[in-house]
């Protein structure tokens, strides 16, 4: 991704946060991650975050999913005796659609165009604004913005996405960004 790309998703998730209802600072609006996961198609596959704070025990995000937007399918791994990541997800404004494991139920989501390997939790739950759900450690899942995006909160227990498991081996969790 360009600089400019980068800036002009930044501000987008920044605005869409802001007409959600909640504050945030000028340097927050500065430090939201653009994550396209190396896959070049921000608008497609990525995630915007806003990362409030993250310890060795406890985290709490802002995310941003542009219209339809998905956070590819991956998994929080245990690391050492840690069982991995566990995570509330909560949608604040806009449809959030999430697929986990169970039976086949997908009716309003769908999978990106030529991605149907990668993309093989096809549970669907559909989080309006003030619904929310659990994952618990190693739960391999994905999730989608409905047409309109969506703002959602992710608390969690201690956070290491470098080391989450994607379905898709073409992902590259830091986005690469180029100087234009």
């Amino acid at each position: 991704m360009t600089r400019s790309e980068v800036n002009k998703a930044r501000k987008r998730a920044a605005d869409m946060i802001e007409e959600a209802g909640i504050i945030i600072t000028e340097k927050e609006k500065q430090d939201i991650d653009v994550a396209d996961f190396g896959l070049g198609q921000l608008e497609v596959e990525g995630v915007q975050i806003l990362t409030y704070f993250s310890t060795d025990r406890i985290s709490a995000k802002v995310l941003v999913l542009f219209p339809n937007q998905t956070e590819p399918e991956h998994w929080h791994p245990p690391v050492s005796d840690d069982p991995g990541k566990e995570e509330i997800v909560r949608s604040i404004s806009g449809n959030l659609r999430f697929y986990v494991p169970g039976d086949d139920n997908m009716t309003v989501g769908f999978i990106p165009a030529g991605k149907d390997d990668y993309y093989t939790m096809r549970h669907e739950v559909v989080l309006r604004p003030g619904e929310q759900i659990h994952l618990p450690p190693g739960t391999k899942h994905w999730f989608q913005a409905g047409p309109e995006g969506c703002v959602l909160y992710s608390f969690s227990t201690c956070v290491r996405d470098g080391l989450d498991g994607f379905t898709d081996p073409n992902i590259i969790r830091s986005t690469r960004i180029v100087e234009d």
